[in-house]
């Protein structure tokens, strides 16, 4: 085996940047080649058809179903001419990635041959196999029936010769099984109670969309190191590894110069996601060796979820051609920054208007203040709910870490709007604001600049930043599905706006001017919020006991923090807007407790494996190499010379065989305590076991196998060091 590793090391040291076949085309003349968008439907489908569908895609109106098979032709139509034989829905499971079953076009002509057949039936709709997916008890195992639905908002594609189209998943009974059908849910729920909210101001707004635009981090590591070290094999992440005496510490990687093998795969791979429809636009080295960044433009938040989805796939397609795998954990290296998915996120109207950016106008100005100040108030009644959003196994490893925000959302919004909340909240409704005739409104609000996205700082500690003319959650994981956390966001907003439009058209039935309303609603809320306001250092200790005191939710064990999902404030909010029902969150909460005792118990299963079969028989060997050692010093020497000389040999014996001892009871403990923690039948309380018992045995043993590494032979340790997973590149 570390004949293996030193193999490995040299032939990935040898490798090349792969040549990548670049399109003669300027990237606009072969952005989305491979999208069926509406270039596409306009020259495939007749125009009725086609006016009828960018009314279902522009405005949410219903789909006519009498359109799907025309909609299907003209699909099948294009997909064959681009090659394609087979078509699926692609969809969105409680597991993070993505599915899709892959069918034929052809079917039995009833003539002893086959022809190419895609009707509007095989478009609207397939039965893949529910039970087979993660439902919480939704469905039996031997209920097998199931739905995925199209999503006409977000385009088909092709991948390969497979014409994909995006879809959601629900089972036989309704209830849904996905990320997709909550998030248009709460996509529609938030559009309308916002719309609702625009009218105080302009009238003539119809729609309001959310934006999403994500920064995708990750780490390369080169294939045949990763086949080497079986614990990123199966499970993402390096659960044993010494830090590298250089890793980060020099801060000389963080947009560095990008190594020539890494910006061939970056190549390729923007090349192939243009070609998609994805607009990528940055590519950097990140903070940590062997890290790196992507992020595209803003896009409306449902397509933007389906291209993260889309881009995570293609990474690790893409990462093969070059001799790379992608790391997509949040943290697979200890000792070095991990990853994470800042979400970008804003509403804008379909007049043009953004409505977290400031204006030129007063009232400009107070409509931003509006939805800022109602941002804060969902964020605030539900900053349990939206740290639950993010929470994961993988994620636990780096919230808080001194590279990521802490577990407890809070908001940083900067000087200058902390210093505009701040004299609403201490004023009158009499001192804001006067109507004076013709004139119009005078309001008394701190001049807000247009270059307000550059007046502050950028808080890096922050859950929940506003940066200008949006706010950016930075909480959310590198490996997650960004729709997990926009559920949660868009909907508590829905919520808090619709609350937001009773209280005001509360006080201006009793008689009181819409803008003196709004003002007196914005200031109570201030008030309300501001627990949720901090722009210190939120990795501070005081800031934690502080928190505390303001009454946020501070819990750190992820199987605690799920319990935000089905508190009865949460419950409320979904079913009022609509999104998702008591039975739905119910049966989510126990895919994720069932998630997350899976993933610990297979890294406890891996971590036992290289514990007893790679670590503690390469320690024992080189032991036996120093005991033989010291035979043979008292051979040589007189007794008095020999014991001085191997002393530190004998240092080492008794260190090894404590650390081996330790190792190999642990171990055993561990095992003893999942089978403990496997016969419970809560799927909350197993969880919380694992957590509470399995993760601690697990950080312990890791300790004293790093600790081994550095002192046994070089030549003798089996599984590639950290300094070799992030400097070969």
């Amino acid at each position: 085996m570390s004949k293996l590793r030193f193999r490995v090391v040299e032939t990935a040291f040898k490798k090349k940047p792969v040549a990548v076949a670049v399109p003669a085309e300027r990237p606009s003349e072969y952005f989305a080649k491979y999208v069926f968008n509406k270039e596409k439907m306009f020259r495939y489908l007749p125009s009725k058809v086609y006016a009828k569908l960018t009314d279902v895609i522009d405005n949410g109106a219903p789909l006519d179903r009498s359109i799907a098979d025309e909609v299907a032709a003209g699909m099948k139509k294009w997909a064959v001419e681009m090659g394609a034989t087979h078509y699926t829905h692609w969809f969105h499971p409680l597991t993070e990635g993505t599915a899709e079953k892959h069918d034929a076009f052809v079917e039995h002509d009833g003539k002893g041959g086959v022809m190419e057949e895609f009707t509007g039936k095989l478009l609207v709709q397939q039965e893949p196999d529910a039970s087979s997916f993660p439902n919480g008890g939704i469905r039996n195992t031997f209920e097998a029936r199931g739905y995925s639905a199209w999503d006409p908002s977000s385009p088909a594609f092709i991948v390969d010769d497979t014409l994909c189209i995006p879809t959601i998943f629900i089972a036989y009974t309704g209830e849904s099984l996905d990320y997709k059908a909550p998030l248009l849910k709460a996509l529609r729920a938030v559009d309308k109670a916002a719309v609702d909210v625009c009218h105080y101001f302009n009238p003539e707004v119809k729609k309001v969309v959310a934006y999403l635009g994500w920064e995708q981090e990750y780490f390369l590591v080169d294939e045949g190191l990763y086949a080497a070290r079986p614990d990123l094999l199966m499970t993402g992440r390096t659960l044993m590894g010494h830090d590298s005496a250089k890793n980060q510490q020099l801060e000389d990687h963080y947009f560095g110069a990008i190594p020539s093998r890494v910006a061939a795969f970056m190549k390729e791979l923007e090349i192939e996601a243009l070609k998609l429809g994805i607009p990528v636009k940055t590519r950097h080295n990140e903070v940590a060796p062997n890290q790196f960044e992507l992020a595209p433009v803003f896009e409306e938040c449902n397509l933007a979820v389906d291209h993260n989805m889309l881009i995570m796939a293609l990474m690790r397609k893409v990462a093969r051609n070059h001799g790379f795998r992608v790391l997509l954990h949040e943290k697979p290296f200890k000792g070095v920054n991990g990853s994470g998915k800042h979400n970008n996120w804003s509403l804008g109207t379909d007049t043009g208007i953004l409505l977290h950016a400031p204006g030129k106008l007063p009232e400009e100005n107070l409509r931003f203040i509006t939805f800022v100040v109602n941002t804060l108030m969902a964020v605030y009644r539900h900053n349990g709910l939206l740290k639950a959003s993010i929470s994961s196994a993988t994620n636990a490893h780096r919230l808080g870490a001194n590279e990521a925000p802490p577990a407890i959302i809070s908001s940083f919004l900067g000087k200058q709007l902390s210093q505009v909340l701040e004299h609403i909240e201490e004023s009158t409704k009499d001192d804001l604001v006067s109507l004076s005739g013709k004139q119009g409104m005078k309001l008394d609000i701190p001049q807000i600049p247009e270059l307000m996205i550059d007046n502050t700082d950028r808080n890096r500690t922050s859950p929940f930043a506003f940066t200008g003319n949006r706010f950016e959650f930075r909480a959310v994981g590198s490996e997650a599905n960004c729709a997990s956390a926009m559920i949660a966001l868009n909907s508590a907003l829905a919520e808090q706006l619709v609350e937001f439009k009773k209280d005001v058209d509360e006080l201006i039935e009793k008689g009181e001017p819409k803008i003196s309303a709004i003002l007196e609603v914005i200031r109570r809320y201030i008030k309300v919020c501001k627990p949720i306001h901090f722009d210190g250092n939120s990795y501070s200790d005081e800031w934690k006991a502080e928190a505390a005191r303001r009454g946020l939710d501070c819990e750190t064990s992820v199987p605690v923090i799920f319990d935000n999902y089905l508190k009865p404030e949460s419950i409320r909010m979904f079913e009022s807007i609509g999104v998702m029902t008591k039975k739905e969150l119910e049966a989510r909460n126990e895919v994720k407790w069932e998630m997350y005792t899976k993933k610990i118990q297979i890294e406890a299963r891996v971590l036992g494996d290289l514990a007893m079969n790679h670590i503690i028989p390469v320690a024992t060997q080189y032991q036996s190499d120093l005991i033989d050692n010291v035979y043979k010093m008292k051979d040589l020497f007189l007794a008095e010379k020999a014991a001085k000389l191997s002393a530190k040999n004998l240092e080492l014996i008794e260190e090894i065989a404590d650390r081996t001892a330790f190792i190999k009871e642990h171990v055993d403990a561990m095992i003893e305590a999942r089978k403990v923690a496997n016969k419970i039948e809560s799927e909350r309380e197993k969880a919380i076991a694992y957590h509470d018992n399995i993760v601690p045995m697990m950080e312990e043993i890791r300790y004293h196998i790093d600790k081994l590494e550095l002192i046994v032979d070089n030549q003798m340790w089996t599984l590639p060091k950290y300094r070799e997973l992030l400097f070969i590149r």
